[in-house]
């Protein structure tokens, strides 16, 4: 997996801590640097962690399905994908609130996180230096955490539905070019 499409992996996973940073930063009066780094460090952790838990997980079970690894890769990142662009079109109210305390970000980490769990069995498949690939994905989650909550204080809401259809677009597109390069190649 080249550098480039990890960084889309990474953008299009951080896409659903981006729109709930930016949900924090709308219940902020203003730009709290703290409370930022510590929504960045939550969200940056876990979608580290969840998709090397799916790695672990998916290197028991690569042996026995290594010939529909491809398709397992396409339908996982699809399925992902196509869920965030459902939920995109559907917004809901979010109700969100300025608490940074371990309870609700625990929560708000773990959901957030569930999609990076799937794509880390996927990794498995694919043979992914798991270690450098996850440090990535959590330091570009992190980053953009940081950028939600202030784009969350400064711009409102009308970005957070458009981060997780892009997002979703991106995993469909990785799904997509990694079954087309198996089945071509």
């Amino acid at each position: 997996m080249s550098l480039i499409e990890l960084f889309l992996i990474a953008v299009a996973l951080s896409m659903d801590a981006f729109a709930v940073a930016i949900c924090k930063g709308l219940s902020m009066r203003c730009m709290n640097p703290k409370s930022a780094v510590v929504i960045g460090l939550y969200f940056g952790g876990f979608q580290a962690l969840m998709p090397l838990l799916g790695f672990l997980l998916g290197i028991r079970f690569q042996e026995a399905i290594t010939a529909y690894d491809h398709w397992i890769a396409f339908v996982l990142l699809s399925v992902i994908g196509g869920n965030m662009i459902k939920e995109s079109l559907n917004p809901e109210e979010d109700s969100c609130d300025a608490s940074v305390s371990f309870q609700s970000m625990v929560v708000l980490a773990v959901a957030t996180s569930i999609d990076a769990l799937a794509v880390g069995v996927t990794f498995a498949f694919l043979k992914v230096r798991i270690l450098p690939a996850v440090s990535f994905i959590g330091s570009i989650t992190f980053l953009l955490s940081i950028v939600g909550v202030k784009v969350g204080t400064v711009f409102g809401a009308r970005y957070k539905s458009k981060a997780e259809a892009a997002g979703g677009i991106i995993l469909i597109a990785i799904g997509l070019k990694i079954l087309v390069e198996h089945l071509l190649f």
